[in-house]
Parts: structure tokens; C-alpha cells; sequence
């Protein structure tokens, strides 16, 4: 699990919050707190200075009034020590004039200017008129703060202007100890931040632990891991949030394990399904595909997830998705080749949403290779019995209506064609025979009379009956095995196999060719083989000749009265018995059939 970095943590974020909001307080606190002690030192420096100057003035404004019984230079001189005798040292009085009616400096303190000069400041002439002005200054010279003040000096009795009082004080010292109040502030917020960030980061950690052990387990039951809960610290909100939490995992635990058991069930049934499932998403890509699926395509599904399913079922060339959309609900896939039959058919539903949508498609594979093998044996079964039995009637209908147009009445004629008639009959006889019996044997309608017996001795009694009724210059020859090989079979239906092999070796042997019989043990089986030195059968045609009707040379097997089926009823014989039946044959050199049987015992010996 990633570790969260510090300065991306929600912890960061919630000390910083709250030293954010305790830093907000206390800088409102403060601005509203130095306005005020500002503004009240202000007030009281102003009201210091007011006061002292108003009493001044009431003196000064009572010596004006005794000029006219005093000397006018006594009465400048009581002025003069009036404002000499001035406290301007506790209240940082920088200067003060004293200004007559006629804007003249009759008396100074401090280093403005002299007396007799004539003023020009603006608020002394205000002052002259009744007006009082007063105002905070910066000294040009050094920049210090400074009170002026004009006051007019009226005379109670007269009710007039007489003079005007100008007065300049200086604040710094109220400034400095502002600063000393602010400095002592700003120590007292920052030692306060110190602890607020400190609680802070105590009560960030109080509130996000149980946040982060959600967070941890969150990314637990990412990994699927269902079995954890979270600690619960308390009834506040966080710790309802951690009890819906837990709450939550358990409901998906639950969710999973149903979920995870209805996968592994349909996983089960993908894996053991006979067909093949391909499913897509909504662009016919390939998501899900079974086993049955890869060997019935004979492709592993990591090569093709991902791919078009028309790629899959090489049907790009044939259709778009479209089209397959549109398409019916089952095609016909041809995957033979020269030398493999091989095909398949895809039947395929579409998933759609609520809405209509497609959401993808499910193609299910079926192999039809085997059915559609039996359909095309069928219909040539259809043909050939068809083939078998017009040729014969055809001939039978020829030779019947000879005989009605008079040929019955020639003596010559009529036995001929009354043999054809017989042999054509027979024909059919044994054909319908022959039919009616692998009918039976395609239905399992067969009952078997076994018994056991000494197959050597049996097989050499049926050699002994072919070499009586053999055509002149046919030679048998014998390979049996001088020990005795019994066998529980039905004597019947395994003579009717030997006949058939024997007659067609017989057949289809040459003048003076030879027939060898043969019969040993092998791999705890009765092997039996017959050869004859024929013609031979071609390599291509081997593999065919056990089947119905399938003849090498049709008009040779016509004429020599065969029906096609002898081959073919000697396999379901054999099979029947548990046995084996094949051939092997070299073209211009002559065909071999081997079978096999089971037996009771068995034991190596050399042949006769």
C-alpha cells in the first residue's frame, strides 16, 4: 500500500485549518484591539493637551481682561511666564505661541520662531475667527508625529477674539508604547499559533486515525480481502461512519462469496459444457471463450482475446458485425480442409440493456463434422440403394417384356432369359438381405448365439469348404497355428464373415493366384488375415472399402454380382464381437484383410 505523502495528507489539511482559523481570530482580535488602544491613547493625548491648554487660555484670557488696569508690557510679561511656567514636559509640548487679534507672535515657547513675527498658518487664522482646528502632523525635518492645535482666546466679557493660542506636541512616546503593545501581541500570537498548531496536530490526528484505517481497509477489500473491520473509537459521526463501514464490508462479503460461488458454478459448467462458448462485448471482441470452445477451434484463448469473434470464425471476408447482427440465429462454419472433413455450427444470441443496446453477443459451437458425415452417407445410401435396385429391375422389366413380345415361345431364348430373370432376383434378394441385416445392426436388433469353440479347427473346416467349389488355378495356403485358440462367438455371423472375405479374394484373384490364410496370437488377441493376389486396392481408396456400397471398380463388382455391402456388414460384425477389422494392399500386388477376435486362452506356438 502507498504511503499517502504528508503535505497531500487530510491530517495536513485539518491542523491547517484550524491554525488557519486561529490565526483569522486573533489577527480580527488584534486589529480591533490595536484600533482601540490606539484610538484611546489618541483621545486621552488630545484630552491631556486640551485641558492644559484650555486652562492656559483662561489664564492668558484673564490677563487680557486686567490690561486695561495694568502696563501692557506687565501684562505681556505675566503672559510670557504664564506660558513659560507651562507643563510641556509630561505632555511633550514641542512649542507654543501666543498670537494677538492682529496675527502678530506676541509670546513663544520652543524653537519655532520669535515673538513680533506675523503668522501665515491657516489654522491660526481660523483660530482668529472662532474657529478651532486641530490636526496629526509629520515633522518634515525627522518625520516624528506630532499634535497641533489652534485655539481662539476669547474674552467673556466682550465675547470677542482677542488672540489665538497655537500649540504643537509631540506623539511619539504614544506611537513607541503602541509599538511595545504590538510587539508583545505579536509575541503572545505567535507563542499562541505554537499551541494552537500543536493541538492542532493532536486533534487533526484524533479525528483522521480512524479515517486512514478506513482508507487502509478500503484498499484491503480492494484486493478482495473481505475478513477485516475497522475500529470503532467512539458514537460521534466518525465512529457511525466506521460502524456503516464495517456494515458495508460484511454485505460485501457476503455479495462476494454468493458472486464468487455463482462464478465458480458457471465456470464449472463452462469448463464440463460439449459445446463450445464464445462470448463478445458490444464491439464483437472476444472476452470469454471455455475449453470445449479452444479444442473445437484449436486455438488457446490467449491468443484471441481481444479479437473480433469474425476473425475467430473466419467470417470477416463473409459479413460485417452488422450483418452478424441481422444474421440468423445459427451458421454453418467449414473448417475442412484436403485432407480433414470439419465442420461446425455457431448458434448465437445477442445481450442487450435495458435500453435496447446491444451489450455483446454469445456464439455457442456445436461439432456437426459427425452428423453431417451420416447425412451425406445417407443420402448416398438413398443413391446407391437407388443405383442397385433400378439396375436389376431395369434388366428384370428388359428381359419380362422380351419374353411378352414372344420370346418365351423360342426354345433357345426363353431358358436364357428366365436365368437372367433368376439371377437378377437373387440379386435383389440378397441386396434387400444384406440391407434389412446392417439394419439391424445400426439398430442393435441382433441376438448373438455364442458359443465356444476351437477357432483354429473351425477355420481350417472353412478353408476345406472353399477348396472344393474353388475355380481351377486358385491355390489356397494355410498359416494357422498348431496350439488351439478358443473363442466365445457366434459361429454363424463369423463364417458369414470368413465367406465374404474368402469370395472376394476368390474374385478377385487371377488365374493361378494364390489365397493365404492365416491365424496367430497377438497382444492377447486372435488375429486372423486373409490375401490374395489380386489387383490390389489404391492407397487413397484403402480407408473407404468398409464402406456401404463403395466399390474400387463398380462395373467389375457389378458384374461380378456383388452388392457392396459384404465389406460392410464384416465391420459391424466384427465390432459386434469386440474386435478389429482393417486392410492393407499394394496396387498390382494383391489386398490383405486382417480382424481380430477375443479368446478365452491363448498360447504362442509356430504355424503349420
Amino acid at each position: 500500500m502507498a504511503k499517502m505523502p504528508f503535505f497531500k495528507s487530510i491530517h495536513l489539511k485539518f491542523a491547517l485549518m484550524y491554525v488557519l482559523l486561529i490565526v483569522v481570530a486573533i489577527q480580527i482580535i488584534s486589529v480591533y484591539f490595536i484600533q482601540q488602544i490606539e484610538d484611546r491613547f489618541k483621545t486621552s493625548f488630545k484630552n491631556s493637551i486640551n485641558d492644559r491648554i484650555e486652562l492656559l487660555v483662561y489664564n492668558i484670557a484673564d490677563e487680557l481682561n486686567k490690561e486695561s488696569e495694568n502696563d501692557p508690557f506687565e501684562t505681556r510679561a505675566n503672559i510670557e511666564a504664564l506660558v513659560s511656567n507651562f507643563p510641556s514636559v509630561n505632555i511633550s509640548v514641542r512649542e507654543i505661541q501666543v498670537i494677538d487679534r492682529d496675527g502678530e507672535v506676541i509670546v513663544t515657547k520652543g524653537n519655532v520662531g520669535s515673538g513680533g513675527e506675523r503668522t501665515n498658518d491657516a489654522r491660526v487664522k481660523q483660530a482668529l475667527l472662532g474657529s478651532r482646528d486641530d490636526d496629526i502632523l509629520r515633522d518634515p525635518s525627522n518625520g516624528d508625529r506630532i499634535y497641533v492645535l489652534a485655539m481662539p482666546i476669547i474674552l467673556d466679557d466682550k465675547e470677542t477674539v482677542e488672540g489665538a493660542i497655537y500649540v504643537e506636541a509631540s506623539m511619539e512616546e504614544v506611537y513607541q508604547q503602541l509599538n511595545e503593545i504590538n510587539t508583545t501581541l505579536v509575541t503572545a500570537t505567535v507563542i499562541a499559533l505554537i499551541i494552537t498548531a500543536f493541538l492542532g496536530i493532536i486533534l487533526a490526528k484524533t479525528i483522521t486515525r480512524p479515517m486512514l484505517d478506513m482508507r487502509s481497509h478500503a484498499l484491503i477489500m480492494a484486493r478482495g480481502d473481505f475478513t477485516r473491520k475497522v475500529k470503532v473509537y467512539g458514537d460521534d459521526e466518525i465512529g457511525q461512519l466506521a460502524s456503516a463501514f464495517n456494515d458495508l464490508t460484511r454485505k460485501l462479503q457476503e455479495a462476494n462469496a454468493i458472486t464468487e460461488g455463482e462464478r465458480k458454478k458457471l465456470s464449472s459448467i463452462l469448463s464440463f459444457m460439449t459445446d463450445g462458448v464464445v462470448a463478445t462485448d458490444s464491439e464483437g471482441m472476444i472476452i470469454l471463450m471455455n475449453d470445449r470452445a479452444e479444442q473445437l477451434l484449436n486455438i488457446s484463448r490467449q491468443n484471441v482475446l481481444g479479437t473480433s469473434i469474425l476473425k475467430l470464425l473466419r467470417l470477416s471476408d463473409q459479413m460485417t458485425w452488422d450483418e452478424l447482427y441481422n444474421s440468423p440465429e445459427s451458421l454453418l462454419l467449414d473448417f475442412s480442409d484436403e485432407e480433414e472433413t470439419y465442420i461446425l455450427r455457431s448458434s448465437h444470441s445477442f445481450i442487450q440493456k435495458e435500453d435496447g443496446s446491444i451489450n455483446g453477443l454469445i456464439a455457442v459451437l456445436h461439432d456437426i463434422t459427425e452428423q453431417e458425415q451420416i447425412e451425406q452417407e445417407r443420402r448416398e445410401f438413398v443413391v446407391n440403394v437407388s443405383h442397385e435396385l433400378r439396375t436389376p429391375l431395369t434388366t428384370l422389366k428388359s428381359y419380362i417384356e422380351a419374353l411378352q413380345e414372344g420370346a418365351w415361345e423360342d426354345k433357345e431364348i426363353a431358358p436364357r432369359f428366365l436365368k437372367v430373370v433368376g439371377d437378377e432376383t437373387d440379386r435383389m434378394i440378397r441386396l434387400v438381405n444384406d440391407l434389412l441385416q446392417l439394419s439391424k445392426m445400426d439398430k442393435k436388433e441382433y441376438n448373438f448365439n455364442l458359443e465356444e469353440f476351437d477357432f483354429i479347427d473351425y477355420f481350417h473346416s472353412v478353408i476345406d469348404r472353399f477348396e472344393m467349389s474353388k475355380p481351377e488355378g486358385i491355390r489356397f495356403v494355410r498359416h494357422l497355428q498348431n496350439a488351439s485358440a478358443y473363442v466365445n462367438i457366434d459361429k454363424d455371423k463369423i463364417t458369414q464373415v470368413i465367406d465374404n472375405i474368402i469370395s472376394n479374394a476368390m474374385k478377385y484373384s487371377p488365374e493361378g493366384g494364390t489365397i493365404t490364410c492365416r491365424c496367430w496370437i497377438q497382444s492377447k488377441k486372435l488375429r486372423v488375415s486373409i490375401s490374395d493376389e489380386g489387383v490390389g486396392i489404391p492407397k487413397a481408396n484403402i480407408s473407404r472399402i468398409f464402406e456401404r456400397f463403395y466399390r474400387v471398380d463398380r462395373a467389375r463388382t457389378r458384374q461380378l454380382g456383388g452388392t457392396g455391402l459384404g465389406l460392410a456388414i464384416a465391420k459391424d460384425m466384427i465390432h459386434a464381437h469386440g474386435g478389429d477389422i482393417w486392410a492393407e494392399s499394394e496396387w498390382g500386388k494383391g489386398t490383405t484383410i486382417y480382424f481380430t477376435l477375443p479368446f478365452r486362452n491363448a498360447s504362442e506356438a509356430d504355424y503349420r
